[in-house]
C-alpha cells in the first residue's frame, strides 16, 4: 500500500464511517492532537530506556501508547453503530491504578512546582502538557459534537498520571523540585 492516496490534496480526510471532514475541523484536532500526546511518550520512552531507575515506566507508558490509539479511533468515530468505542472505563481504573501506585514514591507536594528536573522528568512534564492540550481540544469537540464521554477522563486521568511519573522521575533521581515562588499552600493532605 502507498503511503500516500492524493485523497488529502485538497484538505480534506476520512474519519470512521466514510465521512470526509476538512482537516481543520474540531474532530480532526481533537484525534490530532492525541495522535501529538502519543509521539511525545514515544520520545519519552526512547529516553527512559536508557535510566535503569526509570525501567518500570516504560510498561505503563507502552500501554498508554497503545490506548492512545483507541481513544484517537473512539474520536474519529462519527456517531454509527458500526464501529463500537473502544476506551473503556477498565482504561481509567488501570490509570488511576497506577497513578495510586507511584505517588507513594513522592515527596508531599504542598505548593505548585516548576515542570522541569532531570531531563526525564522534564520530558514527562512536557507529555503531561501535551495531554492537556489533547483534552481541551476534546473539550472544544464535545461542545460541538457528541463524543465518547470516556475518553475525556482518560486523558485527564492521564495528564494526571504524567505529572506524577515526572515528580517520581525527580524522586529517584535524588532532583529536588522548585517551588513556584508565589504559591501559596495550595495541597492539603
Amino acid at each position: 500500500m502507498p503511503i500516500y492516496t492524493r485523497r488529502g490534496d485538497l484538505g480534506k480526510t476520512q474519519v470512521i464511517g466514510s465521512v470526509r471532514r476538512f482537516k481543520d475541523d474540531a474532530r480532526i484536532q481533537a484525534y490530532g492532537a492525541v495522535d501529538e500526546a502519543g509521539a511525545v511518550i514515544g520520545g519519552v520512552l526512547s529516553f527512559l530506556g536508557s535510566d535503569e531507575r526509570l525501567q518500570d515506566m516504560q510498561t505503563i507508558l507502552m500501554s498508554v501508547q497503545q490506548t492512545l490509539w483507541d481513544v484517537g479511533a473512539d474520536l474519529a468515530r462519527v456517531d454509527d453503530d458500526q464501529h463500537p468505542y473502544r476506551t473503556t472505563p477498565q482504561d481509567v481504573e488501570r490509570l488511576e491504578h497506577y497513578i495510586d501506585d507511584v505517588q507513594k514514591q513522592c515527596p508531599p507536594l504542598e505548593r505548585f512546582i516548576l515542570r522541569g528536573g532531570t531531563p526525564a522528568a522534564a520530558l514527562l512534564h512536557w507529555a503531561c502538557t501535551a495531554v492537556r492540550r489533547a483534552e481541551r481540544d476534546v473539550v472544544h469537540l464535545q461542545r460541538m459534537e457528541a463524543i465518547h464521554p470516556t475518553t475525556i477522563v482518560y486523558l485527564n486521568r492521564l495528564s494526571d498520571l504524567l505529572f506524577v511519573l515526572a515528580r517520581v522521575a525527580n524522586a529517584r533521581n535524588g532532583q529536588a523540585e522548585i517551588e513556584y515562588v508565589r504559591s501559596a499552600r495550595v495541597f492539603h493532605a
